[in-house]
């Protein structure tokens, strides 16, 4: 997405509610020299995109966003990385841009998305007791029973 698009959705979610392509054009006009046309044509090409929904009102429409900040943000990472011809590569770069605070928030996501789905329901706060109780270790498991190995396997796998 461009520059005017991001301007433009930017307005529209901090006012969170319907907005006119003359009040976006307005608060536009406080930072650049811009013409109403130009506010009309990147509203409807967000509508044509699916990030605003509008309603006819009079001769005009009210556009209003129809998803956060957080899912545009997703959408323009993965865009961005499914153009690279090397996704790791891709990643290991960006992740060399974060700082430690988007690191730490990777990490959470990370935590969250590997969660099944009924554990993701957020937690009541911890009572506080003054100091955390260790976990209880799980109780160790019986070895695997030996499987038969291919004798004429030279990396020990099973035959086939």
């Amino acid at each position: 997405m461009g520059e005017l698009e991001d301007a433009v959705m930017t307005r529209v979610w901090k006012w969170n509610r319907p907005v006119t392509v003359r009040e976006v054009l307005e608060d536009l006009q406080k930072e650049r020299s811009i013409a109403y046309t130009t506010v009309m044509t990147v509203l409807d090409n967000l509508h044509q995109k699916g990030w605003v929904r509008r309603e006819a009102e009079g001769r005009a429409y009210r556009y209003e966003a129809v998803s956060t900040r957080a899912a545009y943000a997703a959408a323009l990472m993965n865009e961005a990385w499914s153009q690279s011809d090397n996704a790791a590569a891709a990643l290991v770069a960006f992740f060399g841009m974060m700082s430690e605070e988007q690191r730490q928030a990777l990490t959470d996501a990370v935590r969250i998305v590997q969660l099944p789905e009924t554990a993701r329901q957020p937690r009541p706060p911890a009572e506080p007791s003054g100091e955390a109780q260790p976990a209880e270790p799980p109780e160790p498991s019986e070895p695997p029973e030996p499987r038969d190995e291919n004798p004429g396997s030279a990396e020990g796998r099973p035959g086939r």
